[in-house]
C-alpha cells in the first residue's frame, strides 16, 4: 500500500511538473528563455519563503501587539537593505551587464552560504549572526529581482507583451511561495526552524547553477562599446550613470514611478492603520485575529487578482494602466471613508493591493521599455528604493494618524493625498502630450508640402516628408529592447 502510495504520488508530481513546464515555456517563452526564467524565479522566491518561514518566530515576526515605537523601528529597519540598493547595487549590476547570469548565480549562492550560517546560529540564539545575515538575504534577493527585471526585454518573445512577461513571472512566484510558506511553517515546528534553513540553503545552491545555465543572451557584450561615450555628456566630462538615472528617467518612466509612490504610500498606510485600528477595537465586527485574518485573505486576493489581471492586458498602454490602478485606488477610498464599516475596510484592502500589483508590474514593463541597457538595473534600483521609502513612510503616518483618528478621518486623508497625486500626473500628462503634438506640427509645418513626383510615382500623386529633429545621434542609440530569437 506505501509503494503503491509513494509511486501515486511520483506519478502525480511529474503529472503537475509537465503541465507547469507547459506553462512556462508557452507562446515561444521555452525557445527565448523566458520559461527557465520564469522557473528559476518561482523557485528562487520558494526559497525566499523558506527563509522567512523559518525566522517568522524568532527574527521579522509582525510585532502587531507590540508598542508603536517598536513598530515603527522595525518600519526604518527594512528600509536599511533598500537604501543599500539604489546607490550601489544598481549600478554594479550595469557595469557586470555582460556577466549577468553570473550576477544572478552570486546572488543565489550568497544566499545559500548565508542561510548555512543562520541555521548554525539558531540553536545558540545568536542574534549578532541571524540579524545581519538576515538583512544580507533580502539585500541580495532585491539584487536579484533588479537583474531579473533589467533581463527580461532580452528574453520576450514577440507574442508576448512586457505586462505580460512580467505577470507571469509574477504569479508563479505568488504559487510557490504561497505553497512554501506553510511547508517551511511546518517543518520548522516540527523538527525545527534550522532545517527549513538547511533545505533553503540546499535549494539556493541548485539554484545558483541553474542561472549560470540561463541562454547566453540573457548577457549583453555588445553594449560595453557604448559606455564611455554614454557616460560622458557634450562637453565631454564624464558623468556617473546612477545619477544620469537619478536625474533624467524620462517623464514617462517619471509618471509610472510617481502614481505607484502614491499606491505604495497608500499601501503601507492602509496595512498599519488598519491592524491598530482593530487591536484597538476600533473596528467593529468580528474579534480581532478573525478580523486580521480576513483583511490579509482579502489583500492576498487582491494581490493575485492584480497579477492575473495583469497577464490578460496584452496590447493595453501601461501608462494607461497605472493611471487607471491610481484612479481605482481612489474611488474605492472614498466610498470606504463615506461609508466605513468592517466590509468597506476589507474592500479597501483588496483594491490596495490589486492597485499596488497590477501598477508596479505596469511600471516595470515601462522601465523595461523606455530605459536603455546600461542603466536599467541602476533604474531598478532607484525605483525599488523610492516604492520601499514610500511605503514605509505610509505606515509610519498610518502609525501616527491611529493614535487620533478614526476609520473615516484616516482614510480621508488618504483620499485628499491619492486625489492629488492623480490630478498632477493628468495635468502633467496633458500637458506633455500637447507639447510633443505641437512639436510635430512645427517639424510638419516647417517641411515642404509635397514632393516633385518621381517617375515611377503615379501622375498626380504627391509624397508628404516628415522629419523628425528629435532622433538621436547613431553613436547614442542602444539595441532595439527584443532578442535575437524572439
Amino acid at each position: 500500500m506505501t509503494v503503491r502510495a509513494g509511486r501515486g504520488a511520483a506519478s502525480g508530481t511529474r503529472r503537475m511538473g509537465a503541465a507547469s513546464r507547459r506553462l512556462t515555456h508557452a507562446q515561444g517563452a521555452g525557445r527565448t528563455g523566458l520559461g527557465q526564467l520564469i522557473e528559476l524565479t518561482a523557485l528562487e522566491s520558494a526559497g525566499d519563503a523558506l527563509v522567512t518561514a523559518a525566522l517568522a518566530g524568532t527574527l521579522f515576526k509582525l510585532p502587531v501587539n507590540e508598542a508603536r515605537g517598536q513598530v515603527a523601528l522595525y518600519l526604518l529597519i527594512t528600509m536599511i537593505p533598500f537604501v543599500v540598493v539604489a546607490p550601489f547595487v544598481g549600478p554594479v549590476l550595469d557595469r557586470f551587464r555582460y556577466g549577468r547570469r553570473f550576477v544572478m548565480a552570486g546572488t543565489l549562492f550568497g544566499r545559500g552560504l548565508l542561510c548555512f550560517a543562520m541555521a548554525a546560529a539558531i540553536m545558540p540564539g545568536d542574534v549578532f549572526t541571524i540579524f545581519p545575515a538576515a538583512l544580507a538575504v533580502l539585500v541580495l534577493s532585491k539584487a536579484y529581482s533588479v537583474s531579473r527585471a533589467a533581463i527580461m526585454p532580452n528574453v520576450l518573445p514577440a507574442d508576448i507583451a512586457l505586462v505580460t512577461a512580467n505577470a507571469r513571472v509574477a504569479l508563479f512566484a505568488l504559487v510557490t511561495a504561497g505553497v512554501a510558506v506553510p511547508v517551511g511553517a511546518g517543518v520548522s515546528a516540527w523538527i525545527g526552524a534550522e532545517w527549513t534553513l538547511r533545505a533553503a540553503m540546499v535549494l539556493f545552491l541548485l539554484l545558483g547553477v541553474l542561472a549560470v545555465r540561463l541562454p547566453r543572451h540573457v548577457d549583453s557584450p555588445d553594449l560595453d562599446v557604448l559606455d564611455e561615450a554614454l557616460d560622458r555628456d557634450q562637453e565631454g566630462e564624464v558623468r556617473p550613470a546612477r545619477w544620469r538615472t537619478l536625474l533624467n528617467v524620462g517623464p514617462v518612466v517619471t509618471e509610472a514611478m510617481t502614481a505607484n509612490v502614491a499606491i505604495r504610500l497608500y499601501s503601507g498606510f492602509l496595512l498599519f492603520y488598519l491592524l491598530f485600528l482593530v487591536q484597538d477595537r476600533n473596528l467593529p465586527g468580528f474579534a480581532p485575529p478573525v478580523t486580521i485574518a480576513l483583511l490579509a485573505v482579502a489583500a492576498g486576493v487582491g494581490g493575485l487578482t492584480g497579477t492575473t489581471v495583469a497577464s490578460w492586458t496584452r496590447g493595453r498602454s501601461p501608462q494607461v494602466i497605472v493611471l487607471l490602478t491610481l484612479t481605482l485606488a481612489l474611488v474605492t477610498t472614498i466610498a470606504s471613508a463615506v461609508f466605513f464599516t468592517l466590509w468597506t475596510a476589507v474592500a479597501v484592502a483588496l483594491v490596495a493591493a490589486f492597485a499596488q500589483g497590477l501598477g508596479k508590474l505596469a511600471l516595470d514593463a515601462i522601465v523595461q521599455r523606455e530605459i536603455g541597457e546600461e542603466v536599467r538595473s541602476s533604474t531598478f534600483g532607484v525605483v525599488e528604493a523610492f516604492l520601499q521609502v514610500s511605503w514605509v513612510t505610509g505606515g509610519l503616518v498610518g502609525l501616527l494618524l491611529s493614535l487620533f483618528t478614526d476609520g473615516t478621518a484616516g482614510l480621508s486623508v488618504m483620499a485628499v493625498v491619492l486625489a492629488g497625486s492623480l490630478v498632477w500626473l493628468l495635468v502633467r500628462r496633458r500637458r506633455r502630450v500637447d507639447a510633443r503634438d505641437a512639436r510635430v506640427e512645427e517639424a510638419r509645418a516647417s517641411q515642404p508640402q509635397a514632393e516633385q513626383p518621381t517617375p515611377e510615382s503615379a501622375p498626380g500623386n504627391t509624397t508628404t516628408t516628415v522629419v523628425r529633429r528629435d532622433v538621436p545621434a547613431p553613436e547614442r542609440r542602444t539595441k532595439p529592447l527584443t532578442n535575437p530569437h524572439g
